[in-house]
């Protein structure tokens, strides 16, 4: 046999680097309604090609189209296109405060509003959802007020977590929110587990599992597949591939499966990939893949297809790692424009009134801000005690923590 010669380590190279000019051909997008709608128990065998495509609604004249339209109204068409503005007011007002010395981290969803906000209309009351730190828009549909928002951010004296999180890192029972972890893909799990119990429990409530498209290299990610796909968890199993994680592109955790979503055939999962920047289509997705849960029919895995506009965080700085231009070159677009357009096409929205909306938002967000700074920032008002940090860990608080509070004296 002949000598092969030496092997060679492969590192998978992003298409552009910084300085170069942004190349989105591999991303292949199909037309706007061409992506058939299955029925909910259809055998996920036959829908594997479904995990290569991607599911699309409105057209590039506004239109909504195909098979996946029409599950929504005007007035909820609407009402979702004030939630993605006041997510991304309500996002400018932070990242300025954090510039501002107000808190010490904060993390945008430039680009990625109609992800979460138009999630949460395809869910129950009583679901609960496990997110990453940037699926705020969960919160924003669901009504939760925006002051409480901020004031967990500035880790104030009206923290409703104490200050024990760090800035963005929300939890609420009440609206379905289940406490981030800054330890990534470990909610994956979690959302299976807690559908699980919810199963074996006879309850009607499903799960709901959010990752990156770069925490998916976690190994969490692959055993929390095995679980659902095993137990059929009602679950739905998020991936929002924003194109980049905090420096490296998506390229590096994906591997050679082509897609995210391809990951989930492996495991017999149905699995399907949306445009990630239509409103229209992520919502019938998700509500989609939540009547198959709620059907005892298992686990579905959608792959948000977007792209992350901004930094990483407000410690990351993009221009390191990929062009500056890139985001203008993105072809799915901004979620916002796209929907406002749609309104536009159908009567029952305008410019002026989209520039008024923005004006009555913004003063909204900015009202809100002036609340939360009345309870104190990072640095300055009011702060939680000393003493929140030795209460909630034990249903009775050990001897040894009693001991540590009374030498801290609180």
């Amino acid at each position: 046999m002949a000598d092969a010669g030496l092997l060679r380590f492969h590192v998978p190279e992003p298409e552009v680097r910084p300085g170069g000019t942004p190349d989105f051909s591999n991303v292949t997008i199909p037309k706007a309604g061409s992506v058939p709608r299955p029925e909910i128990d259809v055998d996920p065998r036959t829908i594997r090609d479904m995990a290569f495509s991607i599911i699309r609604v409105l057209n590039r004249a506004g239109e909504a189209v195909g098979p996946w339209a029409g599950l929504l109204s005007d007035d909820e068409l609407l009402e979702g296109l004030r939630h993605m503005m006041t997510l991304r007011s309500f996002d400018a007002r932070m990242q300025m405060a954090q510039r501002q010395g107000k808190t010490s981290f904060y993390m945008q969803h430039l680009g990625e509003e109609a992800v979460s906000c138009a999630f949460r209309k395809a869910l129950a009351l009583g679901d609960m959802n496990f997110p990453t730190y940037r699926q705020a828009g969960l919160l924003i549909a669901d009504g939760y007020p925006m002051v409480t928002m901020m004031n967990q951010i500035y880790s104030n004296e009206a923290d409703p977590l104490k200050g024990r999180q760090l800035p963005i890192m929300y939890s609420s029972k009440e609206h379905g929110f289940f406490s981030i972890s800054g330890n990534l893909a470990t909610q994956y799990i979690q959302a299976v587990g807690w559908a699980m119990a919810s199963a074996i429990s006879n309850d009607s409530k499903i799960a709901a599992a959010w990752i990156g498209d770069g925490s998916t290299a976690e190994s969490d990610f692959h055993s929390a597949l095995v679980f659902a796909s095993t137990y059929k968890a009602p679950v739905v199993l998020n991936v929002v591939n924003n194109q980049w994680a905090i420096s490296t592109f998506q390229g590096i955790a994906r591997g050679g499966s082509g897609t995210f979503a391809a990951r989930g055939l492996g495991f017999g999962i149905p699995s399907l990939r949306v445009d990630g920047n239509d409103y229209l289509a992520v919502h019938a997705v998700a509500k989609w893949a939540a009547e198959r849960a709620r059907k005892n029919l298992g686990p579905t895995l959608v792959e948000y297809v977007t792209y992350r506009v901004g930094a990483h965080s407000s410690s990351d700085d993009p221009s390191a790692y990929r062009p500056k231009a890139e985001s203008d070159a993105w072809p799915l677009g901004d979620p916002i424009v796209r929907l406002k357009n749609h309104l536009i096409q159908r009567g029952v929205w305008s410019d002026e009134r989209h520039t008024q909306a923005e004006a009555e938002i913004l003063e909204t967000v900015i009202a809100a801000q002036r609340e939360a700074e009345r309870h104190g920032t990072l640095h300055a008002g009011g702060k939680p005690s000393a003493r929140d940090m030795f209460e909630g860990v034990y249903a009775e608080m050990p001897p040894h923590l009693r001991r540590q509070r009374q030498q801290a004296g609180v």
